[in-house]
């Protein structure tokens, strides 16, 4: 399958146009994901439509509580990432290991036949791409979307929302509006998303598309300590939802030590005054991981 969301430059570079980030890339070299590549002036994804995690899933650990709940969903993860959040808890499929990658280049690809006739012999009729960020999979989930709405299957994403304004637009117009989206707000500070590889706005701007499509949106905020856990930017970030629509549901999570940031995890009691000050902006506001709380 062939890369897309790309040109070539006069200077033998190619730019990749798949995120906010715009890589310019000179031959053999990858972009910030670590899985697309520059090759005798083409861009290549030698990992579309190879997947290293499958699980079959509540919905609501997307987490989606508003979308078709109380069912399950076939959830799909490849390699890589646009960002690089230290606390990340799929690390292991995000930045992969050299061994990893060696490993999933191995597999064969995932035919979207094969995808369609996997999920309807589970009984299931969603499917989710997620574990990593399914945007680096563009170009396999448009080329399945067509059998899967013929088979009604919906699609799902669990994205951090930093795909470039043409990808979304691809997203949007293959999904339908049967699908879902969970997106992954994870500040509301430029600078605290630029530290984490990311754009502020063009994760508001995504939000917003998705949103003005018809597709049902919530939204994830991991409070981590030290990082994000400002009230005052979080009570913007609720005033800005709320701008955007208040019926959008927002998940306040709690974050635990991964990757490289050690930090104790979030407080219940600020978990809990983050909720208390989104409710009074927001109509649908959960806690996530409290199960874990002791």
């Amino acid at each position: 399958m062939n890369a897309r969301f790309w040109k070539g430059n006069n200077d033998g570079t190619v730019s990749c146009s798949l995120c906010f980030r715009q890589c310019r890339l000179g031959d053999g070299q990858p972009g910030i994901c670590g899985v697309r590549f520059s090759t005798g002036g083409t861009l290549i994804s030698p990992y579309l439509g190879k997947f290293c995690a499958c699980a079959v899933d509540p919905v609501e650990k997307k987490p989606l509580y508003h979308w078709r709940p109380g069912s399950r969903i076939y959830s799909l993860g490849s390699l890589g990432c646009n960002m690089c959040c230290p606390f990340c808890q799929n690390h292991h499929i995000a930045d992969p290991s050299d061994g990893v990658r060696k490993k999933v280049m191995s597999f064969p690809v995932l035919a979207p036949e094969e995808l369609v006739r996997e999920i309807k012999e589970l009984g299931l009729d969603s499917v989710a791409f997620t574990y990593n960020e399914p945007s680096l999979q563009a170009e396999y989930i448009c080329s399945s979307a067509p059998l899967l709405h013929e088979a009604g299957i919906a699609v799902v994403l669990v994205t951090n929302g930093a795909m470039s304004e043409e990808t979304a637009e691809e997203l949007i117009s293959c999904m339908g509006t049967d699908g879902a989206v969970n997106i992954d707000i994870k500040a509301f500070d430029p600078e605290i998303y630029r530290r984490l590889g990311g754009s502020l706005e063009t994760v508001k701007a995504n939000i917003t598309a998705f949103v003005r499509s018809g597709i049902h949106v919530e939204l994830t905020h991991l409070v981590v300590p030290g990082i994000n856990d400002s009230t005052e930017a979080f009570c913007n970030m609720a005033e800005w939802i709320a701008s955007v629509s208040p019926a959008i549901p927002l998940h306040v999570t709690r974050y635990f030590p991964a990757k490289h940031y050690h930090e104790p995890p979030t407080s219940k009691e600020l978990l809990y005054s983050f909720a208390s000050m989104a409710e009074l902006r927001l109509k649908y506001v959960h806690t996530g991981n409290v199960q874990l709380f002791q």
